[in-house]
């Protein structure tokens, strides 16, 4: 063991003054409100209207009054407007706020609206129909990954699409909470009967993601019942185009402008 001649730490003895040593929580933990509502006033309209609608969403599917009831009182707490947007939604009575409540700086920075964002990461499903040209697929794959971004091939079933590019996702398995975008490649409109994709498309949608076309993919897009072109929503002539626009549709994360204000 190393000791002072060879220059090694010496933990010298040290008086203190007499204390008690104790075990508490800072005060600081008694504050459970003042973040989350520095979140909510940092948030624009239209993602004030989304958080209203997820809050809605999550507490519908609690069927236990009172954990309902004490969830929109911590709502209560957070602020006025969120509180009466998500009990409204649940027909329940409005509570009042059990604390005064913060009143913290808004910070633009927590809001995704205004800024530009880089793709790398991000997930994109091809929805392929059996006559869609793999040469083209692939040609998307690659500008894709080449952006940093994660292709997905979907198809009806998980035959090889041409017998040559592998399936990722089929109908029976793809779910759109796990795509950022969806595109709908030349012969995907040969199935735009099919259910399991009308309802991939119908969510892409609802969600605000990007949802592009190229060739007759269009008219999956339309079956679904969306108007062609939307905000976010484009039936393009190829492939190479469809890449081309993806990449700046999802650095806006979502397509806001698609949401009309309640």
């Amino acid at each position: 063991m190393a000791g002072d001649p060879q220059g090694a730490f010496v933990d010298n003895p040290v008086k203190v003054p007499e204390t008690v040593k104790q075990r508490a929580q800072p005060a600081s933990f008694d504050d459970h409100f003042s973040q989350a509502r520095l979140f909510w006033l940092s948030m624009t309209p239209v993602e004030k209207q989304h958080i209203i609608a997820a809050y809605s969403f999550e507490l519908g599917k609690v069927y236990e009054p009172a954990i309902r009831e004490r969830q929109l009182q911590c709502l209560a707490n957070i602020d006025a407007d969120l509180c009466e947007g998500v009990a409204t939604s649940l027909g329940l009575p409005v509570p009042s706020p059990t604390i005064e409540l913060a009143d913290p700086e808004p910070s633009p920075a927590l809001s995704m609206l205004g800024g530009s964002y880089p793709p790398d990461g991000r997930v994109v499903g091809i929805v392929a129909g059996p006559e869609s040209a793999s040469d083209q697929i692939d040609g998307v794959r690659t500008a894709l990954s080449g952006s940093g971004i994660t292709p997905l091939l979907i198809a009806p079933t998980g035959a090889p699409v041409g017998g040559e590019l592998p399936v990722q996702r089929t109908f029976a398995t793809a779910r759109s909470v796990e795509y950022d975008a969806l595109v709908l490649a030349d012969g995907a409109g040969a199935i735009d009967s099919d259910p399991h994709l009308l309802l991939l498309i119908e969510e892409i949608f609802r969600h605000g993601k990007a949802l592009l076309a190229w060739g007759d993919g269009g008219e999956a897009v339309a079956t679904a019942g969306i108007a062609v072109p939307a905000p976010g929503v484009k039936s393009l002539k190829s492939g190479a185009e469809v890449a081309a626009e993806l990449p700046d549709l999802l650095a806006a994360h979502r397509s806001w402008e698609r949401f009309a204000l309640s």
